[in-house]
């Protein structure tokens, strides 16, 4: 299944402390997943991939510029109100 081999390697990352999991392709196999698969997919990515741990690399790039799409024109990470 693949949501067991995605938490896999998460899991395996975390154990090992890795910095960086690069995805080399798609996440999803359709570009409309359904709403289970979003789901269970966030549910994963915040256990393995949120918490109390500082981020360790720092976006350098004029934030105004490169997020002026997003509500607070910031990198996730340094959002107060993601968690």
């Amino acid at each position: 299944d693949s949501f067991a081999a995605f938490e896999e390697v998460l899991q395996l990352a975390k154990v090992h402390r890795c910095d960086l999991v690069l995805l080399a392709g798609d996440l999803f196999h359709h570009n409309k997943p359904s709403r289970r698969t979003l789901h269970k997919t966030m549910e994963i990515l915040r256990r393995y991939c949120m918490g109390p741990d500082p981020v360790k690399f720092q976006i350098v790039s004029d934030a105004a510029k490169t997020f002026r799409s997003s509500v607070n024109q910031v990198v996730n990470y340094e959002d107060e109100f993601f968690s």
